[in-house]
C-alpha cells in the first residue's frame, strides 16, 4: 500500500478541506497526516506540529525579508523546523502540501516523492487590503510562489478564478477542487405559505475583513417577516462582541451556538436562506467560494449572496437564490423583500436538485484520479 504524506499547519479536526483529502485517501492509501491537532480519522497516523503563535516575523524576521533573505526566514521558523526533524525518517510515495506555506518543506522532504500542492486561495494577495502586509510580507508570498510552485507535480485550488491566476504567473496549471461537503440525504424544509417567518442565517468564523455587520445592518431595511441567525465560531473575541453589540438595537437578529462540522448542513437545514454579503476588499474575497456556500445548498436552503463572481456563476446557473447588483446592505434587503414563500420553496428545491452534483462527491473522484495517475508514473 502506497504512503501519502498530507501536510497542513492547521487544526486538522477542524479544518474542512484538509479533513475531506484524509477521508477520501486513507481507504486506499496509508495516511500519515501532520498538523496542529489529529485529524479524528480512523486509521491515520498523526504527527503533531507545535501551534503557530504569530503569523508575522520577528525583528531578525523582519530584517531577512527587508533584504529579502525569504528562504532564511522560512526555515527559521520553529514549526517548520519542528515538521522537518519529525519528518526526517518518514518515507512517503505522494505528498500533499496544504497551502502555499508548506510547500518548501514538503518538497526538501520529498526524497522522491511526488508532490502536489493545494494552494486553497492566492497566498500573495491574501492580505493585501492590510498596508503593513503588503509592506513587509507580500514580496515573500510571491517569491515563495515563482520559486517553489514550478517545483511540483501537480497543483489544485478552489476555484476558476484564482486557478487561471496562479496559472498566468506560474506557467503551472491548477486541478480545479471546490470546498463543497459531503453529500448530505435530506430534503427540503418547506415554508409554510402565510410565510410569517422567513428564517435567514449565516455562519463561520467571525473575521473583521468579512464585515460581517454589513449583514446586520442589512435587516434595517427588511419587515418583520425576517429574522437573521448568525452562528460563528469564535476566532476574533472582540470583533464577536461588537457585533453582538450591534445586534441588541435589532429585535429580530439571534446569536446561535456553533455546530460540529460533520452536523452543520443538517442543523441548517431548519432555516430558510442562507446569506452571505461578502464585501470584496482584497483578491481573495473577491474570488471566494467558500465551504459555507455549498453547505447552504446541501442543507437546501434557498441563498442570498452578493455579486461575487465565484458564488454568483454556480447561483446562477443552477437557480438558487438570489443575486444583489452590488455589496451594499440595503440592495440585498431589496432584493430579499421581493421573496415570497413560493419562490423561498422553488429555489429550496433547486438547491436540492444541485446538491449532488455540488458536493464533494466529484471531487473526491478528481483527486483520487490525480493522485492514482502521479503514483502510476511513479
Amino acid at each position: 500500500m502506497k504512503t501519502i504524506l498530507i501536510l497542513a499547519f492547521s487544526n486538522l479536526g477542524v479544518d474542512p478541506r484538509v479533513n475531506r483529502q484524509i477521508r477520501f485517501l486513507r481507504d486506499t492509501h496509508r495516511v500519515v497526516a501532520v498538523g496542529l491537532a489529529p485529524p479524528e480519522v480512523e486509521g491515520v497516523e498523526f504527527i503533531s506540529v507545535t501551534k503557530i503563535k504569530k503569523n508575522y516575523p520577528s525583528p531578525v524576521g523582519i530584517l531577512q525579508m527587508l533584504f529579502h533573505r525569504y528562504d532564511d526566514w522560512y526555515w527559521q521558523q520553529k514549526h517548520v523546523l519542528e515538521a522537518f526533524n519529525k519528518l526526517s525518517n518518514v518515507h512517503a510515495d505522494l505528498i500533499l502540501a496544504n497551502d502555499l506555506q508548506t510547500l518548501p518543506l514538503a518538497l526538501k522532504v520529498a526524497r522522491g516523492a511526488k508532490v502536489v500542492l493545494d494552494a486553497h486561495e492566492y497566498a500573495p494577495r491574501q492580505y493585501e487590503d492590510v498596508l503593513s502586509w503588503r509592506l513587509l510580507i507580500q514580496n515573500y508570498w510571491t517569491f515563495l510562489c515563482r520559486k517553489y510552485i514550478p517545483q511540483v507535480h501537480a497543483m489544485m485550488t478552489v476555484c476558476p478564478g484564482i486557478a487561471e491566476t496562479y496559472e498566468r504567473d506560474t506557467r503551472v496549471k491548477p486541478l480545479v477542487i471546490t470546498s463543497a461537503p459531503d453529500y448530505e440525504d435530506l430534503e427540503p424544509n418547506v415554508l409554510n405559505e402565510n410565510g410569517k417567518c422567513i428564517r435567514l442565517v449565516h455562519h463561520g468564523a467571525a473575521v473583521p475583513s468579512r464585515k460581517i455587520e454589513n449583514m446586520i445592518r442589512m435587516m434595517d431595511d427588511l419587515d418583520e417577516r425576517f429574522e437573521l441567525n448568525l452562528m460563528f465560531v469564535e476566532s476574533h473575541p472582540r470583533y464577536l462582541h461588537y457585533l453582538k453589540r450591534l445586534a441588541e438595537k435589532r429585535s429580530a437578529i439571534r446569536f446561535l451556538p456553533p455546530q460540529p462540522m460533520n452536523q452543520l448542513p443538517r442543523y441548517l437545514n431548519q432555516f430558510d436562506i442562507g446569506v452571505y454579503l461578502l464585501e470584496p476588499r482584497n483578491f481573495n474575497s473577491l474570488h471566494s467560494l467558500p465551504n459555507k456556500f455549498f453547505e447552504f445548498i446541501q442543507a437546501r436552503l434557498a441563498v442570498a449572496i452578493g455579486p461575487s463572481p465565484e458564488m454568483a456563476r454556480i447561483a446562477r446557473e443552477h437557480d438558487l437564490g438570489v443575486v444583489s447588483e452590488d455589496f451594499s446592505p440595503k440592495t440585498l434587503a431589496q432584493c430579499l423583500r421581493h421573496l415570497d414563500p413560493k419562490t423561498i420553496n422553488y429555489y429550496k428545491l433547486q438547491s436540492h436538485k444541485a446538491a449532488r452534483i455540488l458536493s464533494a462527491e466529484k471531487n473526491k473522484e478528481l483527486l483520487l484520479d490525480l493522485v492514482e495517475k502521479l503514483l502510476k508514473d511513479g
